[in-house]
């Protein structure tokens, strides 16, 4: 589906102000906070489209902005991430929230903005976006924006599918919404239940609760590490554990806003609900892993991640590369994986200290392969490759050759498998790029006979004599 995806409700501007505390105040029983640094972004709605910006889609954010230094602050923001800014007038000054953090934790947060004031009415511009929106998210932060009268009818007339992520304070979503996205103590609050039993009866109770009285689709209760509880129309509800747990929670701030864009974006592509609730759960546990909001900034001077923690191929490297390790890389479109594949990257993660696998995108794939390839899409691809325990980062590229990414990550050794001996190549394309830098590139023994072309095509030909054999 075509158009934007559209992002509605209050934007907040956040400041984290990092500092570290040393010492006791001496008139008072206080903890002397020293700033040492301060960073703004976008908060409440500005931060989820931000979040959905940085996912390669296209975003416009309808808000409100205030005439003063912090609104044009936001609108400066959101302006250099990409965001389309579509504003309503708000009257009064802009909401702000300052979180002093110290040692990675926050220690104190200041509100600045008083009681929320009504917004006016939403352009024309406005309500002409919605109805060629991809997909629209509410961001309701319970500062009065969705209660204007107009913009409801708006989104209730919308035909796009509409992810409604709630605030105890704020209003019920507009019927039909196809998703809304509460955490626990949000569903609590929203339909009154009073939480007895287990977490999981809790979010199956009061999910259905709320599904009913809102005339939702669905519910999908976000329950922090536990992953979200999928409420829909079938009798039993989905429980989407997270793809791992957490070693360490740094910031959980934004996580809600990074699981309901990403379910926005996903449903926005036609996936179904429980499809989308699954792929929000996998990046909102990759958000907070990653530092949550307060990764979003991380500065230059803060220790690496360890191996263990490494969410990315380029974190990896570094870090293998301080401790003096070598980095081993290999490449390919690694379709079906069979024995071949397993052998091939078993033998060239023993070469170094950590293995990164070059994997070819679906586009990739296809100029190489033809129309009919690969098999199975990236995502998959990856995800397969990231299970093995030989396997320590994946890293999809969309060019004919891993020569970009190559030249990025720079490993020590680039390895292939030995069919391309065995073929009669005299040297691997990517030897000259690897030799630049002091890197070899070498081949390991290769499985004979395994080859993903020739699982098609041996699954081809036993589809067909298997239909002979019916007839």
């Amino acid at each position: 589906m075509s158009g934007p995806l559209v992002v509605v409700g209050d934007s907040l501007l956040d400041r984290d102000v990092t500092g570290a505390v040393g010492r006791i105040c001496p008139d008072a029983p206080v903890p002397v906070f020293d700033e040492r640094s301060a960073t703004d972004r976008p908060g409440g709605a500005g931060l989820a489209a931000l979040l959905a910006a940085a996912q390669d889609s296209e975003v416009a954010l309808v808000t409100a902005l205030a005439d003063d230094a912090g609104g044009a602050r936001l609108a400066e923001l959101l302006a250099a991430a990409g965001v389309e800014v579509y504003p309503m007038h708000l009257p009064g000054p802009t909401a702000e929230k300052i979180r002093l953090r110290a040692g990675g934790q926050t220690l104190l947060r200041l509100d600045r903005g008083g009681d929320p004031q009504p917004p006016r009415e939403p352009s024309e511009a406005v309500r002409e976006l919605l109805t060629r929106a991809r997909a629209i998210l509410v961001s309701d932060y319970g500062r009065g924006l969705l209660r204007q009268p107009t913009l409801r009818a708006a989104l209730a007339e919308a035909t796009a599918p509409l992810v409604w992520d709630p605030h105890p304070r704020g209003p019920a979503a507009v019927p039909g919404a196809r998703l809304t996205t509460p955490n626990v103590a949000e569903l609590r609050q929203l339909t009154g239940d009073a939480g007895a039993g287990s977490a999981l009866s809790t979010a199956t109770r009061a999910g259905h609760e709320l599904r009913r009285r809102w005339r939702a689709g669905a519910v999908a209760v976000t329950m922090g590490a536990e992953g979200a509880v999928l409420c829909h129309s079938g009798s039993a509800p989905l429980v989407v554990p997270p793809p791992s747990s957490l070693d360490r929670v740094e910031d959980t701030c934004g996580a809600g806003d990074r699981f309901a864009a990403t379910a926005t974006l996903a449903l926005g592509d036609g996936a179904p609900v429980a499809e989308a609730v699954g792929a929000a759960v996998a990046a909102a546990s990759a958000y907070v892993a990653a530092g949550g909001a307060a990764g979003l900034h991380r500065e230059a001077a803060e220790p690496r991640p360890t191996l263990a923690a490494a969410r990315t191929a380029e974190e990896l490297v570094a870090k293998v590369r301080a401790d003096g390790g070598t980095v081993v890389a290999t490449g390919g479109c690694f379709d079906i994986l069979h024995a071949g594949h397993v052998a091939t990257l078993q033998a060239a993660r023993r070469l170094g200290d950590c293995l990164v696998v070059c994997l070819n995108s679906d586009r990739s794939v296809r100029g190489l392969k033809g129309p009919e390839r690969p098999v199975n899409p990236q995502a998959d691809r990856a995800r397969l490759l990231a299970a093995l325990d030989c396997v320590d980062a994946v890293v999809v590229f969309d060019e004919p050759t891993p020569h970009q990414v190559l030249a990025r990550l720079r490993p020590a050794v680039w390895v292939k498998g030995g069919d391309y001996a065995r073929d009669g190549a005299a040297e691997l394309p990517e030897a000259d790029l690897v030799q630049r830098w002091g890197g070899k590139v070498v081949t390991v023994p290769y499985l004979a006979g395994r080859s993903t072309t020739g699982t098609i095509s041996a699954a081809r030909k036993r589809g067909l004599h298997l239909v002979k054999g019916a007839v």
